[in-house]
């Protein structure tokens, strides 16, 4: 079992390094052929319209939806989430559209405005997570089939999931916060498994664009 690691710009190296320390085998992905027998995919932070003309310059789209569909989990933080987002708040276009959910880029402000705190996840365990926000999005929108995960105390959705896919606005990875990458590397080795387990179905998304 393997999970790559989207390496084109941003904070990439956190993500890899916290795969390493809890045990699961990595690859920095820059090209399509660093897709190939991958069973997970993090998008990190970092700045979404780099990372979307990186991804056309890189003929990267189709390959990422492609492993999306075959039931790979795929994990965004902060910009990540942006990168999955079905809609961006403004009218730009999407990118992976992946998550049914819109949201609203550099919602909290400008870096000065950067904040930590302790969120409730159940799906991760009674114990809080320790979320670290930096010009952070915000989900605007969530769609019928998506499962939000972690709210702030004023509502504000900031962590989602829809089917294999996740997201959160904030950065596990820099609070030395491990339980999302276990998650999806759990998620992983059932879409490795060569079983028929829920992580084998595809993408709604990519259903659609097949025509099924």
């Amino acid at each position: 079992m393997r999970i790559g690691v989207l390496a084109l710009q941003g904070a990439f190296a956190e993500h890899v390094s916290t795969l390493r320390a809890i045990g699961v085998e990595t690859a920095e992905v820059r090209l399509p052929h660093h897709l190939d027998d991958l069973d997970g995919l993090v998008i990190p932070g970092g700045e979404s319209t780099t990372m979307r003309r990186l991804i056309d310059r890189w003929r990267l789209r189709e390959p990422i939806l492609d492993l999306a569909a075959r039931g790979a989990p795929l994990f965004g933080t902060c910009a990540g989430m942006i990168v999955l987002a079905r809609e961006i708040d403004g009218d730009e276009s999407p990118i992976l559209p992946l998550i049914d959910v819109t949201v609203e880029r550099n919602h909290f402000g400008r870096q000065l405005e950067s904040f930590e705190t302790d969120l409730d996840v159940p799906l991760l365990g009674a114990q809080p997570v320790h979320a670290v926000f930096i010009r952070a999005p915000i989900v605007r929108r969530v769609g019928p089939g998506v499962d939000v995960l972690a709210r702030l105390p004023d509502g504000g959705v900031v962590a989602v999931r829809e089917r294999n896919v996740l997201a959160t606005a904030f950065h596990p990875e820099l609070a030395g916060e491990t339980r999302f990458h276990r998650l999806v590397a759990t998620m992983a080795a059932e879409h490795a498994d060569p079983g028929e387990g829920v992580g084998r179905r595809p993408h709604p998304t990519r259903r659609a664009r097949q025509g099924g």
